[in-house]
C-alpha cells in the first residue's frame, strides 16, 4: 500500500501513511529482555519468531516500522538473514520501513552503505534509513543522491534524547548556530521545493534535554523550514511522554512521526494487545500533534 514498491517518492508515501494511520512509527527491537518477556529464547529462532510476530501484528496499524539493525546484527550472518526476511515481509504487507542503522562515513564507504540500503534490488533495501552526520552533512551526499534517484528517504540525526549527546549537538559553530541547527538547515536546503513533504528528515528526540553551554541555555532548534519529516524517538523507555510532544515540536508537530519501541512491545506477544496499544497510541499522538493555535513557527528546546 505505502511500501517501496510504489513509484511515488518517500515523502509522498509517508504523508499518505500518516494521514491514513496516524503519526506512529513502531520500533522492532528484539532486545534480550523483550525476548524473555515474550517467552522466547535469546537465539536466532527466538529472534525470527519475535520480529515476525511483531511485524504481523503492527504492520497494518502504523505509518512506519523501524527495525533496529543492531539487535539483528548481534547474531551475525544468521541474524542479518532474519532481518532480510523481516524486510521482505514488511514489503509484502505494504508497510513503510525505516531501518535504524545510523551509518555515516566518507567517500566510497558512504556510497557502499547507501547502496546496501537504498538501491533497488538490494537484499536490505528499505524505504528509508537513519544516518549520522558527524563526518559532516556533506559526507552523506552519496546517500542523499541515491535516495533521490530511487525515491527513498534518509533521516539525519540532529538532536538525540540521550544526555551524552548534548555537549556535541548543542555546541555553537562559527556561524553562531548549534551543531544540531546546522544539521537541520543543511537538510532543509536539500528539501526545498518538495511537496507535500521532502524525502529527507531529521531525528530529534521527543525528550530532548535542555542543553546548556557554560550554564547558558542553548538556542532553540528551529524546524519550521525543514519541509521534511521529523522522527521522534524516546517515548516510553527513554522517559518522554506523548504529552511532551507539543512543547517540544510546536508548529512543526504535524511533520512529527513518534517512535515507540519497548513501550509498545511490552504489550506483546498477544497480537490483539499489540494492535490495540498501537491504535491507541497513534490516535493520541494525532490529537496532540495538531499545530498549536496561532503558532507559525516550530522549535524545540535545545
Amino acid at each position: 500500500m505505502f511500501s517501496g514498491l510504489s513509484t511515488a517518492r518517500f515523502g509522498v508515501r509517508l504523508r499518505a501513511a500518516m494521514n491514513a494511520r496516524g503519526p506512529l512509527c513502531a520500533g522492532i527491537d528484539p532486545h534480550p529482555a523483550l525476548l524473555r518477556q515474550w517467552g522466547m529464547a535469546d537465539d536466532v529462532a527466538g529472534l525470527e519468531r519475535f520480529a515476525l510476530s511483531a511485524l504481523e501484528a503492527l504492520a497494518p496499524e502504523v505509518a512506519l516500522l523501524k527495525p533496529q539493525s543492531a539487535f539483528f546484527e548481534r547474531y551475525g550472518a544468521r541474524g542479518v538473514a532474519v532481518l532480510e526476511r523481516v524486510l521482505l515481509a514488511a514489503r509484502d504487507a505494504g508497510t513503510l520501513v525505516v531501518l535504524d542503522v545510523k551509518r555515516g562515513d566518507i567517500g566510497s564507504t558512504m556510497a557502499g552503505y547507501a547502496a546496501a540500503y537504498l538501491s533497488d534490488g538490494a537484499p536490505l533495501a528499505v524505504d528509508a534509513i537513519t544516518v549520522s552526520p558527524y563526518f559532516g552533512v556533506g559526507a552523506l551526499d552519496p546517500a542523499f543522491e541515491l535516495a533521490d534517484r530511487s525515491g527513498r528517504g534518509v533521516f539525519v540525526v540532529a538532536l538525540s534524547s540521550n544526555p551524552e549527546g548534548v555537549g556535541v549537538q548543542t555546541a555553537l559553530t562559527a556561524t553562531g548556530n548549534t551543531v544540531a541547527q546546522s544539521v537541520v538547515d543543511a537538510v532543509a536546503a536539500r528539501n526545498a521545493g518538495r511537496h507535500p513533504l521532502g524525502d529527507l528528515g531529521v531525528v530529534v528526540g521527543a525528550g530532548t534535554p535542555a542543553g546548556t553551554l557554560a550554564g547558558t541555555p542553548a538556542p532553540a532548534l528551529r524546524l519550521e523550514a525543514l519541509n521534511g519529516p521529523i522522527l521522534a524517538p524516546g517515548v516510553g523507555a527513554q522517559g518522554a511522554g506523548l504529552v511532551d510532544l507539543p512543547r517540544v515540536f510546536g508548529a512543526a508537530s504535524p511533520h512529527v512521526v513518534v517512535v515507540t519501541s519497548r513501550e509498545l512491545l511490552r504489550h506483546g506477544p498477544h497480537p490483539a494487545s499489540l494492535r490495540h496499544a498501537a491504535r491507541r497510541t497513534a490516535e493520541e499522538a494525532a490529537v496532540l500533534l495538531q499545530p498549536p493555535s496561532g503558532q507559525v513557527g516550530g522549535s524545540t528546546p535545545g
